[in-house]
């Protein structure tokens, strides 16, 4: 065999050899980087369901139900001042020198009129925010109470960040035990989630998910169950 061949052999086997390695690296990595992906996409996902809850429980708690639109749900909660709390004003001018209202019950100072108790009427948010219920991370890291536009931005499913997809967001009602219970959800689509990603890899990973009878996606409350869980926890 002529020199000339054989290099030509030895270099069509390298180019060979070369293709191989990079095909099975690929093989290998390929579904590596998936499952970072979909780890991350599940994480930024969890974020804005848990503070979609946290919303939720306020509506619940100012306005007997769970809430089904986004628009309402934000709008009345940043907007309207109706969230019902009981504050307590010290009477300090009637209190003897000689009484310690921290040695009695506060049902005893109530009724010696030592402490008034009153209805106030307050932004649900406001409260929220007050109380450190919702919060959310900077790209610093830094950690600080959501803003309105934040709050705004919620419904919005954080993948893939070349088109826009809204969470979809249920409420009503369910019997139980004779009953009627609010309940609420609020879910994505796995489609949806990583529309962008390999098709064939969404497709086993559908599959996995149908196979041990998970939901395709993610969300946080049930419409058929009075459950506020996530099925990320």
């Amino acid at each position: 065999m002529k020199k000339s061949t054989l290099v030509s052999v030895a270099l069509l086997l390298g180019v060979a050899i070369v293709g191989l390695a990079i095909w099975l690296y690929m093989s290998i990595m390929t579904p590596v980087k998936f499952d970072n992906e979909y780890t991350k996409r599940r994480d930024a996902c969890a974020e804005k369901l848990k503070a979609i809850r946290t919303l939720e429980e306020a509506y619940k708690i100012t306005y007997g139900k769970y809430c089904g639109s986004f628009d309402t749900l934000f709008n009345r909660l940043i907007n309207e001042d109706s969230m019902v709390v009981i504050s307590k004003v010290v009477n300090t001018d009637i209190i003897p020198a000689d009484v310690d209202i921290n040695e009695m019950t506060e049902l005893d100072a109530v009724k010696k009129g030592y402490i008034t108790r009153k209805e106030v009427y307050i932004n649900p948010i406001a409260k929220l925010r007050e109380d450190k219920k919702l919060m959310t991370t900077a790209a610093d890291g830094s950690v600080h109470p959501m803003t309105d536009q934040e709050i705004l931005n919620l419904r919005y499913v954080p993948y893939p960040k070349d088109r826009q997809y809204d969470f979809t967001l249920q409420a009503g009602q369910i019997d139980k035990g004779g009953y009627m219970v609010p309940v609420f959800q609020c879910s994505v689509a796995m489609t949806d989630l990583l529309s962008d990603l390999d098709h064939q890899l969404v497709v086993n990973k559908l599959s996995e998910l149908d196979r041990a009878k998970r939901y395709p996606g993610w969300k946080v409350g049930d419409m058929n169950q009075a459950l506020t869980d996530g099925n990320f926890e």
